[in-house]
Order: structure tokens, then C-alpha cells, then sequence
């Protein structure tokens, strides 16, 4: 999954009867300005209210998961998810959708407030490699003599560690759940 950010999420909002009638009329809504899906889709009909029932036809998007949008649908939890991932930062919300990933968490179904909080759980921080995440372990667990130190084996350690309690993605370290 990309990283996106939903707080900057935007639908290009036209209509299948335009579109076969050869217009690509309709407008970029910025979801943020809506608190739910209902006030989105009410956006939608006003925007076209030239027809008696229009079906809304979503052209373009920015910043919003494939598993949530297709081309006439919205999913009824982006509007939950959204809510319940902004309290984490861009770095964050960017780790979230990696280890959505990685659990293969279906985003559209599950509900967002135990995503972030198992999301919570896991994540450990963003890290060049592996062995810069050992090192941390080293000094924050670990009260090693300095000169211990400079003879500690951090590639080793961090090979251990990366082998059944925790793993990497993009940077980002997550602890095997």
C-alpha cells in the first residue's frame, strides 16, 4: 500500500450519465471537509443536482488506499479511519499502512480504533537498519560498560532479534505480535 495521507484526501466527483454523454464535468471534494460519508454524498448531489439521480462516478483520487475507493464506491470506514489515524503523525500514519500490509488488515471491514491501537502495540519506531535499532536496545536495556561496547556484536544481536521478536519495513520496526 502507498503512503497516503487521509487527512489530505481529494475525490475528482463527476457522474456516469455525463461521462457517457462525453462531458467529464464535476469537481475535486477535498474529504476533509466532510465529517462523514453521508455529508460527503450530499456534497456529491449538490454538486450535481442537474440530475434527478445521479451516479456519482469517482474520475481521480489523491491520498486514499485502493482497498477503500473504487471508480463508484467509498467505503463506509474511511471516514472512521481517517478520524481514528490522525492523532498519529505523517511518520506514523505512514508506518500504519505498512503494517496494514503486512497483516494483510483489511481496512475497508475492520474497525479503525483496533487497527491504531494494535498498530500501537507493535510499532517501535522508524530506524536506518536493523542493527541501528539493536544498538538502541543495547543502551537503553543494557548498562555495558563503554568499553564492553566497542566489543559488543551488534549485527549479531540484531540478527537475533529480527529473527522471531520483530520485523522491518521501509525503515519502520514492528514487534512480532
Amino acid at each position: 500500500m502507498e503512503a497516503v495521507t487521509l487527512s489530505e484526501a481529494r475525490v475528482y466527483v463527476g457522474t456516469y450519465a455525463k461521462y457517457n454523454s462525453g462531458s467529464l464535468f464535476g469537481k475535486w471534494l477535498d474529504l476533509s471537509d466532510y465529517s462523514d460519508k453521508d455529508e460527503f454524498l450530499e456534497a456529491c448531489r449538490e454538486l450535481h443536482k442537474d440530475e434527478q439521480e445521479p451516479e456519482f462516478m469517482f474520475q481521480d483520487i489523491e491520498d486514499i488506499p485502493e482497498a477503500l475507493i473504487s471508480e463508484s464506491w467509498l467505503s463506509d470506514k474511511f471516514f472512521e479511519l481517517r478520524d481514528a489515524i490522525e492523532k498519529l503523525s505523517e511518520t506514523e500514519q505512514e508506518a500504519f499502512f505498512v503494517w496494514c500490509d503486512h497483516h494483510n488488515s483489511d481496512i475497508s471491514e475492520e474497525d479503525a480504533d483496533d487497527l491504531v491501537s494494535s498498530f500501537e502495540d507493535e510499532y517501535q519506531g522508524e530506524y536506518k537498519d536493523e542493527e541501528d535499532y539493536a544498538y538502541e536496545i543495547v543502551e537503553e536495556c543494557y548498562e555495558l560498560p563503554e568499553f564492553a561496547k566497542t566489543y559488543f556484536d551488534y549485527s549479531a544481536f540484531a540478527r537475533d532479534l529480527f529473527m522471531t521478536d520483530y520485523w522491518m519495513d521501509n525503515g519502520f520496526v514492528f514487534r512480532c505480535a
